[in-house]
């Protein structure tokens, strides 16, 4: 797949996600209007919506449907928007900025933005309970899990807390850095991607691959994450650059040092191609690869 094929693709799911998360949030008239719309502010502030996206990509290529996926690749988006809500509170990286515009909290304050991320999570997992209920199936069931599972106590959780705990970790500890990151970062890739997979009812091999995989993909984002802070566009980036160097958080840029932290996410990049070189259908995947390796924001 070219990278103007993959644009494509990726604009095909990000407006399938889009429409589902309206969907959503037409239907949620039994929430109180102003915490709705302090919810979906957050939510359509946009980004590239690289996990769903990612969600319907990997449930297409194994030959299942997008539309079965869709509602779990939109709880999905609804989890993540929730966790940038809580990131950027001033009790945690305290920004002022997300994605070009005013934080949650900075709009809608501290108490409304705490409950605006609470009501995306479980109003996500509402979403995704219906649409088992709607057509159960071994594998939405599987998917919500993998969901739950990683993007919970002992997923991206318990990377978050292993961040904020190591502020001004003067150690640097490679295997520290490897576990926040890759529950932090990497466990909601790899929600996205095994979750998919399930819903096509991935075989054992299969899903074996998307897991190196994902982790290699997560490992990947988060390294560029690392470097952009340093080297990246405020404009571009939407959010405060040069935080972690002066909250004390130990990165791969601070590890590794620049060009150290390069050499390693194309060492994942190649490592991430390598686990789906066996599917038949992994051009999305591998071109993800690639525009994660040279994205600018």
């Amino acid at each position: 797949m070219t990278d103007a094929e993959y644009r494509a693709e990726a604009l095909r799911y990000r407006k399938l996600v889009e429409a589902g998360l309206e969907s959503i949030r037409l239907g949620a008239a039994h929430v109180h209007p102003e915490l709705l719309k302090a919810m979906f502010y957050s939510v359509d502030v946009g980004g590239k919506r690289i996990r769903p996206c990612l969600l319907l990509a990997v449930c297409e290529a194994l030959g299942g449907k997008a539309g079965d996926a869709l509602p779990f690749a939109c709880s999905l988006e609804m989890i993540h928007t929730y966790s940038l809500i809580h990131d950027d509170l001033p009790a945690i990286d305290n920004d002022d900025m997300r994605r070009g515009k005013p934080s949650n909290h900075r709009v809608f304050g501290e108490g409304m933005a705490i409950f605006a991320g609470c009501g995306l999570l479980s109003l996500a997992f509402e979403n995704m309970i219906n649409a088992c209920i709607a057509s159960p199936d071994e594998g939405r069931l599987l998917a919500m899990r993998e969901i739950a599972v990683r993007s919970g106590a002992g997923g991206m959780l318990s990377g978050q807390a292993a961040d904020i705990l190591n502020e001004g970790n003067t150690t640097a500890d490679p295997g520290l850095l490897r576990y926040i990151h890759e529950h932090k970062t990497a466990d909601m890739l790899t929600a996205a991607v095994i979750a998919g997979a399930h819903i096509a009812h991935a075989d054992v091999e299969t899903l074996g691959s998307l897991n190196e995989y994902s982790k290699q993909l997560g490992l990947l984002f988060q390294i560029t994450d690392d470097i952009l802070d340093v080297t990246g566009d405020t404009g571009l980036m939407g959010k405060t650059l040069g935080k972690d160097e002066a909250e004390g958080k130990l990165t791969y840029v601070r590890l590794l040092g620049l060009e150290g932290a390069r050499r390693a996410a194309a060492e994942a990049a190649e490592k991430a191609a390598a686990a789906v070189e066996g599917m038949a259908d992994n051009g999305y995947l591998t071109a993800a690869v690639r525009s994660i390796l040279s994205r600018s924001n």
